[in-house]
C-alpha cells in the first residue's frame, strides 16, 4: 500500500488527480500507476487501469489470476470491471487497507 501512495504522490507532482495502484502477485509489485487522466488528456487512464496494463505488460498475460491490486482509494466501477476482466483476485484500498473483495462484473 505504501507503494500505491507513492504512486499517488507522483501523480500529483505530475499535475494529475490524487491516484495510485499497484498489483501485487505473490509478495511482489508486477505493476504499478498513476493517474494520467488530465495529463495524457485520457479519461479512461485512472491509476488502476495503467497499474492492470503496465502488470500485463510486465507478465505478458492479460489473466492476472494470483494477483491482488492496492489502491489509494476505492475502484471506481469501471476500475472495478477492468479487475474483473483481468481475473484480479482481490481489491484493497486507503491508508487502513480497506479489502474490498473480489472484483465484481458491471
Amino acid at each position: 500500500m505504501e507503494r500505491a501512495f507513492e504512486m499517488r504522490r507522483l501523480a500529483v507532482e505530475r499535475g494529475d488527480q490524487a491516484y495510485g495502484a499497484v498489483i501485487v502477485k505473490d509478495t511482489r509489485i508486477v505493476g504499478e500507476g498513476v493517474s494520467a487522466v488530465v495529463t495524457g488528456n485520457d479519461p479512461t487512464a485512472h491509476a488502476e487501469i495503467q497499474a492492470i496494463r503496465d502488470a500485463a505488460r510486465r507478465l505478458g498475460s492479460r489473466d492476472l489470476t494470483g494477483c491482488e491490486m492496492y489502491g489509494t482509494s476505492r475502484a471506481c466501477t469501471m476500475c472495478e470491471a477492468a479487475a474483473y476482466w483481468a481475473r484480479v483476485a482481490r481489491l484493497y484500498y486507503g491508508t487502513t487497507i480497506v479489502d474490498a473483495g473480489a472484483p465484481q462484473p458491471r
